[in-house]
């Protein structure tokens, strides 16, 4: 140091550690602007819509929409890529609106594609494009909202479509419909490859699916593996509200039905009847378990031990007035949906909260094995975290397992929709082991 002043100066020295001092506060100014974002996520909790990276819309909730939802079911012939970008580029950013119309003709148009190439004899041609339409006008169902005539309208094309397109395959998809309480619970089963009976992979969603959904995020890898697929609608999914049916705390009793009805069909091996359920399902799978011994295994996509304290974190629930003036149309619409299914006043979002009381469910009364997946980027809410392990810790079975997919395979957000490939291998590696 004292060379150093004698060759430049002490003044110049005295410049130059004042740039630097300077240049320091600066970087960590910079740091804490950038960490400031994070910071406040993690302050209001767990946002289920968050992604890990942007996919095409500067609106979060659109673009997890889009990434997750839209591009997760193109490996299991949900969408094509090209026809997804093309809607997409059409669609003004969080305009619910242009959302809706862009997926709707688009559906319209695969529809015809299908439509003649069933007409001329192409069953395979016919279901790939049947298939991809049903997907189409689901999407267009996102952000609608309820009291709009044309989610019914759209919801039953939806099935409609799908039931046309399970007939043409090899091996059948078939649409069911499970009596519960006056109502049917709709849903489908697939029936594994060759006589006899097989293993099972009951699939459940949760807080804002449709049984459609769920055979596009998983229905294939299942039949690939040598297992019958089955999924419904509990109370409170797809269009059941529109029959008076909305999420309650005990699913655990329309899931008793559901389990009914899968070891009623000869297909379904007893020891070999396993659930799997992702978002809310991620409580209603554990709970059914809890109340029910013929579930001999049981995955969650995450672990929801107590509904109610991860809704309390959720941005839907906490914002304030003046965030909520600066929601996208499509996001209040979203929001809006979600009340409608557990029976709030769609303009109340926070009494989601209250609603959720008593949803959830006691690890140390689960004696199957148990399969926890979470992505990286929602194991990071402190919420979640903790509840992946309170679960974990709980559950009494030494073939438990917790897996937390890396955001570096695309696997972090919600569910894990955008990667269901690594998801499939995840599930069905442990199911193998567990249900020999």
């Amino acid at each position: 140091m004292l060379s150093l002043i004698t060759h430049l100066g002490e003044k110049a020295v005295k410049t130059i550690i004042s740039m630097y001092r300077a240049s320091l506060l600066t970087a960590v100014a910079l740091i804490l602007l950038t960490a400031l974002p994070v910071l406040a996520a993690d302050k209001k909790g767990f946002d289920a819509h968050a992604t890990a990276f942007h996919y095409f819309f500067k609106d979060g909730d659109m673009d997890f929409h889009f990434g997750s939802l839209v591009l997760g079911a193109t490996v299991n012939g949900g969408a094509e890529i090209g026809e997804a970008f093309y809607a997409a580029s059409h669609i003004k950013d969080g305009d619910a609106a242009d959302w809706q119309r862009e997926w709707a003709q688009l559906a319209k148009r695969v529809e015809a594609r299908g439509e003649k190439s069933l007409a001329t004899g192409h069953k395979v041609s016919a279901r790939d494009q049947l298939l991809r339409a049903a997907d189409y006008y689901r999407f267009s169902l996102i952000s609608m909202d309820p009291a709009n005539p044309r989610v019914q309208e759209r919801g039953a094309k939806v099935r409609k479509l799908m039931r046309l397109a399970g007939t043409l395959f090899q091996q059948p998809l078939e649409y069911i419909e499970i009596p519960f309480e006056g109502v049917k619970l709709p849903g489908y089963f697939r029936a594994a490859a060759g006589k006899g009976a097989h293993k099972t992979l009951l699939m459940i969603g949760g807080g804002e699916t449709f049984a459609e959904d769920l055979f596009f995020y998983i229905g294939p890898q299942a039949h690939a593996r040598g297992y019958n697929f089955m999924t419904v609608d509990l109370p409170g999914q797809g269009l059941t509200p529109l029959t008076g049916k909305v999420f309650r705390p005990d699913e655990n009793v329309p899931m008793k039905a559901v389990v009914d009805y899968a070891l009623s069909r000869r297909e379904v091996a007893p020891k070999g009847l396993a659930a799997y359920g992702i978002s809310g399902g991620g409580a209603f799978v554990p709970q059914a378990a809890e109340f029910d011994p013929r579930l001999k295994a049981v995955a969650m996509n995450a672990a929801v031990v107590d509904a109610r304290s991860l809704f309390a974190t959720m941005p839907a629930a906490t914002d304030t007035a003046r965030d909520k003036a600066a929601w996208s149309a499509f996001h209040a619409g979203v929001v809006k949906a979600v009340c409608w299914r557990y029976g709030v006043a769609e303009n109340e979002p926070a009494k989601l909260v209250d609603a959720n009381k008593g949803e959830g469910f006691d690890p140390a009364k689960i004696s199957v094995p148990a399969l926890i997946i979470v992505g990286e980027g929602e194991y990071k809410s402190h919420e979640v975290k903790r509840q992946q392990k309170i679960a974990f810790d709980g559950f009494p079975n030494p073939a438990k397992k917790m897996v937390v997919t890396p955001a570096d395979e695309g696997a972090s957000n919600h569910c894990i929709m955008e990667n269901r490939s690594l998801g499939g291998q995840v599930l069905f590696d442990w199911l193998d082991e567990v249900l020999k």
